[in-house]
């Protein structure tokens, strides 16, 4: 009973402060928009955003579960590749020096240029934008799992290679555990780009009707200068971004636990 009252209180003492950050500047935003007399077409009241949540919430809900099932899928597939092609990349000198720039590289390709391709090769609707987040948040995870891999203890190595371990269980009981810190906090970056992949992936490759996603919401509403709604989507996109955020979290919490000593020091 008192572990429980423990967590609980634990968890309040994290939640509180963005709260209260938030609702004040819901507050100030709201006495800006009054105080100023701003246009709706500018910038929207808080209680207008809200109206036009309640007046379009259907589609709005479908449009963050769109969204939402691309980021994550895209999330996914950054994951696996980047964990598996960072793993393959820092057992190798010559493939570190030669892929890692070339990865490098590809990471600052705006996205939105590539895009057009992405609708060119997998067409309209999910895929693209599934495709764009993958993009996005592979870079992250595949970098912080090269450094993991290559950070490990030395004098470990020496013991693993003093008792003729095979390179698979170095692998796996050595340089993975100790990587784990690093792989969650690119898989931590990753969860919040996949959803801006995803949003910029469905501007281009999006579909209207009552069925769009996030990304076809906004551009819906900003030709019809409905900035009310524009900003409601965007407030339901970050929901997205937050919600991935905790399941990520809360996997590398649980490796951390498992895996390695520091999941006190390294779980926001």
């Amino acid at each position: 009973m008192i572990a429980r009252v423990s967590r609980v209180g634990a968890l309040w003492s994290r939640l509180w402060p963005p709260t209260l950050l938030l609702l004040l500047l819901i507050v100030i935003w709201a006495l800006a928009v009054y105080s100023f007399d701003l246009p709706a077409y500018l910038v929207p009241s808080p209680s207008a955003v809200l109206a036009a949540a309640r007046e379009r919430s259907d589609a709005l809900m479908w449009a963050c579960w769109i969204t939402a099932q691309s980021a994550f899928v895209g999330l996914l597939i950054a994951a696996l590749f980047g964990v598996a092609g960072g793993a393959i990349i820092a057992s190798s000198r010559l493939l570190l020096r030669g892929a890692y720039p070339i990865a490098s590289f590809l990471q600052m390709v705006p996205l939105v240029a590539i895009a057009p391709l992405l609708v060119i090769w997998l067409g309209y609707g999910s895929p693209p934008a599934t495709a764009a987040a993958a993009l996005v948040a592979l870079f992250p995870v595949l970098a912080n799992t090269i450094d993991g891999l290559r950070a490990v203890d030395p004098t470990l190595r020496e013991v693993f290679a003093l008792h003729k371990a095979p390179r698979l269980a170095r692998w796996w009981k050595l340089e993975l555990p100790s990587a784990v810190p690093g792989i969650v906090t690119g898989l931590r970056v990753a969860a919040g780009l996949s959803v801006i992949g995803a949003i910029v992936g469905e501007f281009v490759c999006g579909y209207g009707g009552d069925r769009a996603p996030i990304g076809m919401v906004v551009m819906t509403a900003m030709r019809e200068s409905r900035t009310d709604l524009v900003f409601a989507a965007i407030a339901l996109s970050s929901m997205v971004g937050l919600l991935l955020f905790a399941v990520v979290n809360l996997i590398g919490v649980l490796l951390l636990r498992k895996w390695h000593p520091s999941a006190d020091t390294l779980s926001p």
